[in-house]
């Protein structure tokens, strides 16, 4: 793609200036086409000056999470060739819903600013502009419909192993779909999907994490977060981005090849529901309990009063002792 190339040139040469002709020479395009571009591209909010004699010099980079930002630092094979960058949109997931059957597995869509983003339970998510990584990723696995609570989890993981990569701090994993830093939600996943009895269409895995968000309603206060809140830095959102789908990558295709036996672990060890007092809305109801540990299936195992074990596939978990649970 021209636009991505002729970036290419102005990154590898920022700081410096260099003339049209030589960018149309190696760009094999028209002078004018070059301009063009490099008009579009100041409307994005690269800070580029146009010299008549010395050409064009890349000054800075806007904190856009477009693939020319994000892919100098994604190592994936599938996960992310096919990406879509809106700078407002209601949902991604929505978004996804309507694409999904016609663009490859590993697509991602991601948005500077959600309208209506959503959680689960239909809850509404607060996704503010350019202060955090709001995107949906559509997988196609080979697997059956109930399994699908397994790619929740190793989304969990990957978000975890990601924030650890790029920002040194560890975070815990409300099972199946909270990112918990500090005991306070940073990273929420909506996992949703189309499937037959026994078959997927496809499954779309939304992942919003509040990355430099500084101001949240007040009745979030207290239960969300934000990285730059808990460690008083500002994230790099475009490597933190690419460590995301880099991670996911890994463990979606270990997932494939081995099983859940392999990421179990792993999801075990980063867990802040095990061990604890829990309470669970399920289709069997309210269940109060311990929760023991994650089986072989991915299921939450729960031990109640009685000492009833029981393994929850999905529900609405409260922690004690965190966000809303005391």
């Amino acid at each position: 793609m021209l636009r991505q190339r002729l970036l290419r040139l102005l990154k590898e040469n920022k700081g410096k200036y260099i003339s049209g002709q030589k960018l149309s020479e190696q760009l094999n395009v028209s002078r004018t086409a070059i301009w063009k571009h490099i008009n579009e591209l100041k409307n994005e909010g690269y800070q580029i000056e146009a010299h008549r004699k010395m050409g064009y010099i890349l000054l800075s980079e806007p904190d856009l999470l477009t693939y020319e930002e994000v892919s100098p630092y994604l190592s994936t094979n599938f996960l992310g060739k096919y990406y879509m960058h809106k700078l407002v949109i209601d949902s991604t997931n929505n978004f996804a819903k309507e694409i999904a059957s016609n663009v490859p597995d590993g697509t991602v869509i991601i948005a500077e600013e959600q309208t209506a983003g959503r959680g689960r339970l239909g809850r509404s998510w607060i996704s503010q502009k350019g202060c955090g990584i709001w995107m949906s990723i559509i997988l196609k696995p080979n697997i059956q419909p109930k399994e699908a609570i397994n790619l929740t989890q190793l989304a969990a993981i990957s978000v975890v192993k990601a924030i650890e990569e790029v920002f040194h701090v560890e975070s815990k994993i409300k099972w199946p779909n909270d990112i918990i830093l500090n005991n306070k939600k940073v990273c929420g996943i909506l996992t949703e999907m189309s499937s037959e009895i026994d078959k997927i269409n496809y499954v779309i895995i939304g992942i919003g994490v509040n990355v430099n968000c500084d101001n949240f309603p007040e009745e979030l206060k207290g239960k969300a977060t934000s990285l730059y809140l808990e460690t008083n830095s500002k994230v790099d959102r475009k490597k933190l981005t690419a460590s995301i789908l880099n991670n996911l990558e890994f463990y979606y295709n270990a997932y494939l090849q081995k099983g859940f036996e392999y990421i179990r672990p792993i999801c075990i060890e980063k867990s802040i529901t095990i061990g604890r007092q829990i309470k669970v809305i399920a289709n069997e109801g309210e269940i109060e309990g311990k929760a023991v540990t994650i089986d072989n299936n991915g299921s939450l195992v729960v031990e109640t009063k009685e000492g009833k074990r029981l393994s929850i596939m999905s529900g609405d978990v409260s922690v004690r002792g965190l966000l809303d649970y005391v």
